[in-house]
Order: structure tokens, then sequence, then C-alpha cells
């Protein structure tokens, strides 16, 4: 019955074709991986990974009088993860059926106003927030499943000035008596903090964007609230009453100048971690990008990130936390770090170099080298004596064909040489780790418009 509703609600969209305020897309991207240490560095006797992945979705729009709605359909599998003569065998981690965004946004200002350049509305619901470089804010679409929040979102934007204010609160469900909330991800859909794992309660942001005469600077204060716990003597964790809040504060400054285009930004955390200990952490970084040619661009770039030493009592947390992000953009396409597998307390930094080539219309070449190190000391075990900081460097080759307006394909290939650091207990914890990790994947993405004549 619910697919023959789906069914009906197409046809219906199908007939209004011819009305503008309607829209109707849709997406199906595979993307097999071949994985032999992706995400972190595998034992000597490890058997490589293979497996396919799909995204489906459906995407309905519609804007009215002083009013916007939409909403997105999605369903995250992988091939053979529901046998083929079994009706609905994936459990409730891995059913990836599922209302990726459902949001509406209304004009608070009358359309004499918002003609002369002015806008302010109220967009509420599930949606993704996009900011900038999507460093700390940004609706990780590499991910299959991707990122989204359940938000109000206040936006004004002039000529010149745009500026959002944000806002969320959690439960895990409707409650009488209570507002403890249980952040602990369940399954695969769950988009918690990158550092952390764990999805806040409650959440409150402030983000002002100054266009200027070579680019744009923007100033972001998230504030991010996790819900206190308690531990008895048997090592039971217990969400109590109250929160843990973590305020993070910076600046970002992007601009071209002649065949160079830059960025610059710089970040500090403070209050508390989703522990209760006291907060401290910074993160800066420079890159550029120089326009070589027609075809070829070369960039440099830092990024440095803190964190804590691997030995001793901590009576401060200096780890950064990139926030609700996309690492996968920054931090190497083998997602080492910041991602689904941590890698200890250390902090990070990162030089790299990144080409992209076009050689003809139709294709797209990127390769990208980074050299990782960590930015505070690492111990092996009770030792006094420093590892080396190195962490060790990644090779990244992504080539892209645009077949049509709608469909395109990708691959890539990454190899990481690891390092004893790297595998060391205090940093990936690796027994007997393979030396050179590699990872590879074959994407292919289907973006239709349902409603384009």
């Amino acid at each position: 019955m619910r697919k023959f509703n789906i069914i009906l609600l197409i046809m219906a969209l199908s007939v209004m074709k011819g009305w503008a305020q309607f829209s109707l897309t849709g997406q199906l991207r595979t993307r097999t991986e071949y994985r032999n240490g992706w995400g972190s560095p595998v034992a000597e006797s490890a058997k490589p990974g293979i497996f396919t992945s799909q995204r489906t979705r459906l995407n309905f729009g519609y804007a009215g009088y002083r009013f916007k709605l939409y909403s997105s359909l999605q369903d995250v599998r992988v091939w053979g993860q529901d046998q083929s003569t079994v009706n609905r065998n994936s459990n409730e981690t891995k059913n990836g059926l599922m209302l990726h965004e459902a949001w509406a946004e209304i004009s608070l200002l009358d359309t004499a106003q918002t003609r002369k350049g002015t806008e302010l509305s109220l967009k509420i619901g599930r949606q993704e927030l996009v900011y900038d470089d999507v460093r700390f804010l940004g609706n990780l679409d590499w991910l299959q499943q991707a990122r989204r929040h359940d938000a109000a979102l206040l936006k004004y934007a002039g000529k010149a000035w745009t500026v959002h204010a944000g806002a969320a609160f959690n439960q895990n469900g409707e409650s009488e008596t209570s507002t403890v909330y249980n952040g602990v991800p369940t399954g695969g859909n769950t988009p918690g903090t990158n550092g952390i794992g764990l999805m806040y309660k409650s959440m409150q942001f402030v983000y002002v964007k100054k266009k200027l005469s070579f680019g744009y600077a923007s100033f972001l204060s998230f504030k991010d609230d996790f819900n206190k716990t308690t531990k008895d003597q048997n090592g039971v964790v217990t969400n109590v009453t109250g929160v843990n809040s973590r305020i993070t504060t910076g600046l970002y400054l992007t601009g071209t100048s002649g065949k160079i285009n830059f960025t610059l930004s710089g970040y500090l955390q403070n209050g508390k971690n989703k522990s209760g200990q006291n907060l401290n952490a910074y993160f800066y970084t420079a890159q550029g990008n120089y326009k070589a040619g027609k075809k070829l661009s070369l960039g440099l770039g830092y990024d440095y990130t803190s964190g804590n030493k691997t030995q001793g009592a901590i009576t401060t947390d200096h780890k950064f936390d990139p926030l609700y992000g996309t690492p996968h953009k920054f931090w190497g396409n083998m997602d080492y770090f910041y991602v689904a597998k941590g890698f200890g307390q250390t902090g990070l930094s990162d030089f790299y170099f990144k080409s992209v080539y076009k050689p003809a219309d139709k294709w797209l070449i990127n390769f990208d080298i980074h050299q990782f190190n960590a930015t505070t000391p690492v111990f092996m075990a009770e030792s006094t004596t420093p590892l080396s900081k190195n962490f060790g460097q990644e090779y990244d080759l992504v080539a892209s064909y645009t077949l049509t307006k709608i469909i395109s394909f990708e691959a890539g290939y990454s190899v990481f040489n690891t390092s004893e650091t790297l595998s060391s207990p205090s940093v990936k914890n690796i027994a007997n780790a393979q030396k050179v990790a590699t990872w590879g994947y074959l994407t292919l993405n289907i973006k239709p418009d349902f409603m384009a004549k």
C-alpha cells in the first residue's frame, strides 16, 4: 500500500509537470570499494574486503507564495544485505530507508521588500547545514547516508551581509517526565560529531558572512551540548540531568587575487568536553591554489589541530574536534582522521599538495599528497622516549568522467605509507600492521530531474 501511494504521488506530480513551483529530482549512486587498510592500517594476515553500497534518493519540492517545502526520501544499503528471497531481512541498524530531509521555509517579509534584495525567512525541520568550505558544518555528501540535522534556522540575507541563527533540541522519543537524552549512535545512519562519536542533545549557532571585493569573510560561533553521564563502581554509564557545553568560535576568509585562490581560517574550542573536562583546543589552516593554465591548477596547504599528550593524566582537554563537517574533503581520501575510526588523543598536522587537471571537457583528474604528523608527543606504553611524530604519507588519485548532465563516473585509488607511530597502541593500536595500506573505488552517479523539459 505504501509503495502504491508513492507511485500515485509521482504520477500526480508528473501530470503537473508544467507547474514551475513543483520539482521532482532523484539520485542513484553506487560505490564499489576495495578496502585493504581504509580508515586504519590492517594486520599482515588480514585479507582485503570488497563490497558495493548504493544510495537511492527521491526528492520532492514545492514553492508557493512566501513558502517552500522540500523532502528527500533516501535508502542506503549494501548489495546482498537483504537476501533476495527473504522479506525485510534487515535489522534496525541495517535498515537504510529513511527521510534524509523534510523542511519548510517561510518568508517573513513581503515581496515588496524581497524585491529590494533583502530576505528574512525561517527554515524548520530536518535539513542539511552547509557553510563555507564544509569543514565544520557540511552535508557529508561523500558518505552514502550523508548528514542532516533536525533544527530551526532563522536566515537574513542582504546585499553584502548574511546572518543565520540556528538551534536544535533532541530527544529519543516523547517523554512526559524527563529530558535526558541518549546520544550514543545505534546504527549506521546517526550523524554524530566527527571526533566524539556522540550526538548532541541540543545546539545553537550564529553565522555571519560579509562579502568583500576579493571574496568574503565569515564568523561562526557554534555551541553544542552533550548529556551528562555518571559511572557506577562496575563501570556502567548512565545518563543524568544536565549538559556539558562546548563552544567553537572562529573566522574564515577566502578570496581570489589574479591566478591565486586562497583560504585562511582559525577556530578556538572552549567549555567542556562530553566527559565534563575543561576544554581548551584550537585549529588553523592556510591554503592557496594557483591556476597554472586552462587545464591545470596546483595547490599547497597546511592544517593544524591541537591535541593531548598520550602519556600521563589529562587535566584540561586540548583535543580539537572538527564538529559536523566533511573530513573526507580535507584529511585524505582514506579517512584515517576524524572519521569513523579514532586515532587517540593526539592532534594532527597535515601538509599537503593538491592538483587538478582537466585533459578534456568531460574529464577531470585530481592527484593529492599528504604528509600527516602528530602535533603532540606520542609514547609507547610506559616509555619515556617519544616516538616519531610521523604518521605517514597518503597519495590520492581520482578520475571523473561526465557522460551526460545526468550520468557521471568516478574512480579513485589511494596508497597510505603507514608508520610505527600510526600503528602504535596510543594511536590506531594495530599489531603487526602492513607497511602499505591501499583503497580503491568505482562510482556510478545518476541524478535525473524528472520535471526538466
